[in-house]
């Protein structure tokens, strides 16, 4: 039984490139690039190997604990991630319990993370080479060590099954995932600047960490090759204590949830009015307005593009305070611009098979793709003007805000047109309605990034007239320049959106009943 699950999820892998070239070479680029960093994590730890005594067992403990740390808090924030056998669609069928969770240990180890996570383990074998009973312990250390960061991340995923199905909770996610990569440039600079005091407190972390759950498997080498036996003994214990413990509360969470599995919650109707669909008129392309906001206000994923926008101007401003330019913040109207305009161009993947209201209806796909438009441009048209007004009144250089609206509404109208044929065209495997925000079919996280820069260029490409003008206004100090990149700005913005309405929604009537069909396909 062991064996046919492993295979299973090979099988589910497998079939899942199946469906779309650019899922498989998405999935190659990212095992190279993993290979890549494996490698380089391989020799690191064998260079390590050539250090002295204090420096191998510090960096071995440090790393080692945020390695199992990681596997632990990573279903927290990206839940519905790897899950490629899915124990809640295993319910039915009558699998002992100790079977699934051998199957699904399993199976994790010879996951991706799980293989470079095993061999990185492994490779701690030749640090410690100049110590080989200490080399030798390593071996047994790096096989618990991996035991216990997979069987951990399992557990938390079982015990957060039922917190995943709450809107507020994947709302969280978002948070939690978002903020440190949108900062991720900030700190960066800051953990820079502060690596050589953590340098020299390294061996004092270490010895914390190394008698807590998560360190304690890493440390026995180093207890074994500077003498400490009793230490290493205690270790140990500590060591399989831990997974022992991990392995119950897996199996108490996995039942529990196999028995009472968890059920996205549903809203209630409102009894004081219609929303925006008493707002909008009441005609095709305004019900898909009012249907396109109520999604931004309510539905996590489209929350993941809302996250970006305050962050934006933080962001630029770290950056403009650090190298003393204060003019850096005044590009955040224009890339907020950028991330609104292409935040739709998946639109019709999100709707999934409610996509199918739109073909019963014989709603026209020039109304659905201005609908769509509408409800962006109603919040994404005044929040830009205002950040890119903001920001010019902060850094005092009004000077420039003609060229910057310019550039601004240039991309956000571009942007809109060049969306609303994307999305009439192509179908994105993206998470389902009610799903996680993070969940996403193998390899499809990377064609999306992939086909993202590939709209990004081509947005750049369409706001070439307008951003030459401004930049020579920029550079000559001539608000006439900053004036005519205004005025392209809105005309070829404009004519740009009616080609791009009128295109997209010919395709959209054209390949709409083709379009649903690669919709159920990816359910």
């Amino acid at each position: 039984m062991v064996a046919h699950l492993v295979k299973l999820r090979f099988l589910i892998l497998a079939n899942s490139l199946k469906k779309s070239p650019w899922q498989l070479v998405a999935v190659i680029f990212a095992a190279l690039y993993g290979l890549g960093l494996l490698i380089a994590i391989v020799a690191g730890l064998i260079a390590l190997g050539f250090a002295p005594l204090e420096i191998i067992r510090s960096v071995t403990v440090v790393a080692g604990s945020l390695t199992i740390f990681g596997w632990i808090v990573l279903p927290l924030v990206t839940s519905g991630i790897d899950q490629t056998v899915e124990p809640a669609r295993l319910v039915m069928f009558p699998i002992p319990t100790n079977t699934l969770l051998l199957g699904l240990t399993v199976s994790g180890v010879l996951g991706v993370a799980g293989i470079v996570t095993s061999i990185a383990a492994l490779a701690t074998v030749g640090s410690w080479a100049r110590y080989p009973v200490a080399a030798v312990a390593a071996l047994v250390c790096a096989a618990i060590a991996v035991l216990t960061a997979v069987v951990g991340s399992r557990m938390m995923a079982a015990l957060s099954a039922n917190l995943g199905s709450g809107r507020r909770f994947r709302e969280a996610q978002g948070l939690i995932v978002f903020v440190p990569l949108l900062l991720l440039g900030p700190i960066i600079i800051a953990v820079t600047e502060a690596a050589p005091g953590l340098l020299e407190v390294l061996p004092t972390i270490a010895a914390i960490l190394e008698w807590t759950p998560i360190g304690a498997a890493w440390a026995i080498p180093g207890s074994i090759a500077s003498g400490d036996f009793g230490a290493a003994v205690l270790q140990f214990v500590i060591a399989l204590v831990t997974l022992g413990v991990f392995v119950v509360v897996w199996r108490f969470a996995l039942v529990h949830a196999l028995e009472n599995p968890a059920h996205t919650a549903t809203s209630k109707a409102g009894k004081g009015g219609l929303g925006f669909f008493g707002v909008f008129p009441g005609t095709p392309t305004g019900a898909v307005a009012a249907r396109a906001l109520t999604y931004w206000l309510r539905d996590p994923r489209y929350a993941q593009s809302l996250i970006t926008i305050p962050l934006v101007p933080v962001a630029l401003a770290f950056y403009a305070n650090l190298n003393a330019v204060p003019g850096v913040l005044n590009a955040a109207g224009p890339v907020v611009a950028f991330l609104l305009a292409l935040s739709i161009y998946t639109d019709v993947s999100y709707d999934n098979t409610a996509f199918a209201l739109h073909l019963q209806t014989g709603v026209s796909g020039a109304a659905d793709r201005l609908g769509r438009v509408f409800g962006l441009m109603a919040f994404a048209l005044p929040l830009t003007v205002l950040i890119t007004v903001g920001t010019v009144w902060f850094t005092n250089t009004w000077e420039v805000l003609p060229g910057l609206l310019g550039i601004a509404l240039g991309a956000l109208l571009s942007g809109a047109a060049l969306s609303s044929v994307i999305s009439g065209r192509f179908a994105f495997a993206v998470p389902l309605p009610g799903e996680s925000p993070f969940k996403s079919p193998p390899g499809a996280g990377v064609g999306l990034t992939l086909s993202l820069f590939a709209t990004w260029s081509g947005l750049s490409i369409l706001v070439i007239p307008e951003t030459v003008l401004a930049i020579i206004g920029f550079v000559t100090g001539d608000a006439i320049w900053g004036w005519a990149s205004l005025l392209v700005a809105l005309v070829l913005g404009g004519v740009l959106l009616v080609i791009g309405v009128r295109r997209g929604g010919a395709i959209l009537d054209r390949r709409g009943p083709e379009m649903f069909a690669l919709l159920q396909a990816k359910k």
